[in-house]
């Protein structure tokens, strides 16, 4: 897990969990306790974001794509998309996303009991 966090959020970190006051520095060996609680925080943030069902996919002339009304963040290839629409419930479009590595992440084999 990448560490993202900024030495303002820090500080405001180790200020708020009583380790210095405001406007004092943060001692080195504290450096990591604050780290960690931070990461605890974004680490819940990121567990508590359930995926959702997109409301309104557009697909613009020239190949902009808005998801939600917002203009969507990542490469497209310039291939065809299948688009499924069913008038009756959830329609779907498939894309290819472009990217400079792809990472497969295998989970570990699950011991059966004995």
């Amino acid at each position: 897990m990448a560490i993202q966090c900024t030495d303002e959020e820090i500080t405001a970190k180790a200020a708020q969990l009583g380790l210095i006051t405001e406007g004092e520095d943060l001692p080195r060996h504290l450096r990591s306790r604050v780290v960690a609680a931070l990461m605890g925080e974004q680490a819940g943030q990121q567990a508590s974001k359930q995926p959702q069902l997109a409301r309104e996919v557009v697909v613009q002339p020239g190949g902009t794509i808005l998801v939600d009304g917002e203009p969507f963040p990542w490469l497209v290839a310039q291939q065809p998309m299948e688009i499924s629409l069913n008038p009756d419930g959830i329609s779907a479009v498939r894309l290819t996303l472009l990217a400079k590595a792809v990472q497969i992440i295998k989970s570990e084999p699950k011991e059966e009991p004995r």
